[in-house]
């Protein structure tokens, strides 16, 4: 039994097949997967997901790339479809230093407005941090992010950022980018990480696990990502996805 905590399964990369794409990883065991709606056009389509497929869930926010288009009441938006049963987290939000497509001032008060959202109505947050370490764990000690806590997705930080974010009350989620041969620190991470603050994910359709490294991410590929988190962790296979499993049910308050 495995968590996918987070996936796009409503990509146009899965135009053509995705109720197979879905099918094929539940048969693999991955009995339950989190889709994440972030900007205008996704966070109605992962709607769409989570109302079709019972083990889908939903984390919907406004990601940094798209932080330039929020208009007013989008917050308002979100904040109503929180409230639906199977919406267990805001996000994916954050900071993404990397595509220069929206300012940084922007960025952080659209980050902000969501993180005061989330612990006006306790729930979660999955935040996205690309090259803006720093900033990150700035604004979310000033904007008291420990109060609801939440996933680092993908994470791609140093130890030293990864104990700052676990101090806060943070899961740390890892994903295809540990199975690469060359990626030295997020394995040297996870082999830290406590086993109760590990959190598993596909980033599907991007970040594809080793050997398919260049095509299309899938849930189903969660799996690779377990094989691999167990050997960092000298742990079998079984033991990596219970435990990993319950981590996810507790953070998402999922039962």
């Amino acid at each position: 039994m495995l968590f996918d905590t987070h996936t796009h399964l409503d990509s146009v990369e899965f135009a053509d097949d995705r109720k197979e794409v879905i099918e094929r990883a539940y048969a693999q065991g991955v009995t339950r997967m989190i889709n994440v709606g972030f900007n205008r056009e996704t966070i109605p389509t992962t709607m769409e997901l989570v109302e079709s497929y019972e083990f889908i869930y939903a984390a919907i926010g406004w990601h940094p790339v798209d932080a330039i288009h929020m208009q007013p009441g989008d917050l308002e938006w979100i904040e109503s479809l929180c409230k639906h049963e199977k919406v267990v987290a805001i996000g994916e939000i954050g900071l993404d230093y990397h595509w220069d497509t929206s300012p940084k001032e922007v960025q952080h008060k659209v980050l902000r407005e969501q993180i005061g959202l989330a612990r006006s109505i306790h729930m979660p947050i999955v935040i996205h941090n690309r090259d803006a370490h720093e900033d990150i764990v700035k604004i979310l000690r000033e904007e008291n992010a420990h109060e609801v806590g939440g996933v680092m997705h993908s994470f791609s930080g140093s130890w030293e950022t990864a104990k700052m974010c676990l101090d806060m009350g943070f899961h740390l989620s890892f994903g295809g980018p540990i199975t690469f041969k060359n990626a030295k620190q997020p394995k040297e991470v996870l082999q830290k990480v406590p086993m109760d603050r590990l959190l598993l994910e596909t980033d599907s359709p991007f970040l594809t696990p080793h050997p398919y490294r260049g095509k299309r991410n899938e849930s189903g590929y969660v799996t690779l990502v377990a094989e691999a988190a167990a050997a960092l962790k000298g742990v079998s296979l079984e033991e990596i996805s219970t435990i990993t499993t319950k981590n996810a049910l507790e953070r998402f308050g999922i039962r």
